[in-house]
């Protein structure tokens, strides 16, 4: 009986043993994956959607594929109306409010009849607004224009309550006073306009390379063009649109 018991008490005492070395072992691991955690490296990451966050959860940038690219958000928010997602794929990008503010975005294919369209995307917004600068390429099955687009827009209101107020007045009756207030909302007061393309600077649908600058209205008052068939021109434009003064003399 006393045998017994010794024996029980040395194959506790080597279980206790056993117990403290694995607890050391599994303790060890656990530090170590802790420590080098921001240090795991993959050679290669198949995923439909990844989001970069910051520390308090805020989105920064969402990389995605096309079914799962996030809505317009604003605040963190979605706009409203909402912009859906589900049909951006590329990458967003948001600044430090949680807010968009441009992204990189890319599609292209043909349709049941063989005709394609394709686009190209790179932009950044204006604070609180739309796209101020981008670089586009838009292709229609081979009617393209290309190139760097700089926008001016308004400072008040902030855009998703613009484009809020735009879509409302779009859903009135057909009118006077529903296209009053369409060119109330679109040109706020006289000769600023809520948006206009100031300069364009690539290829049009002519193939014409062409720099294009513009008033505050978005008419073209200066343009340097060559042509498909490599003719150059500088043509000065008035505010209605004609050439005033244009070099080579025509």
């Amino acid at each position: 009986m006393d045998e017994q018991i010794k024996r029980m008490s040395r194959e506790i005492k080597t279980l206790k043993w056993y117990a403290a070395i694995l607890t050391f072992v599994f303790c060890a691991i656990l530090v170590f994956l802790v420590i080098n955690v921001n240090q795991t490296h993959f050679k290669e990451i198949t995923a439909e959607r990844i989001n970069i966050v910051e520390d308090n959860g805020n989105l920064r940038m969402v990389i995605s594929n096309k079914s799962r690219s996030p809505q317009a958000l604003v605040y963190g928010k979605p706009f409203t109306p909402p912009i859906e997602g589900g049909n951006r794929p590329g990458l967003i990008f948001y600044n430090d409010e949680c807010t968009e503010n441009g992204g990189l975005v890319f599609m292209g294919g043909k349709d049941s009849t063989g005709k394609y369209e394709a686009t190209g995307h790179l932009s950044f917004d204006q604070y609180n607004q739309n796209q101020t600068i981008y670089l586009q390429y838009a292709d229609d099955n081979g009617n393209q224009n290309t190139g760097l687009h700089i926008d001016d827009w308004q400072i008040d209101p902030p855009f998703w309550k613009w484009r809020a107020a735009y879509k409302k007045a779009q859903q009135l009756p057909d009118g006077a006073y529903k296209q009053k207030l369409l060119n109330r909302l679109m040109e706020p007061s006289r000769s600023h306009k809520a948006f206009a393309q100031r300069i364009f600077i690539g290829k049009n649908e002519n193939k014409t390379a062409m720099l294009t600058l513009a008033d505050r209205e978005g008419k073209p008052r200066l343009q340097l063009l060559v042509d498909s068939n490599g003719i150059a021109k500088l043509n000065f434009l008035n505010e209605k649109g004609n050439i005033t003064y244009s070099l080579p003399k025509q």
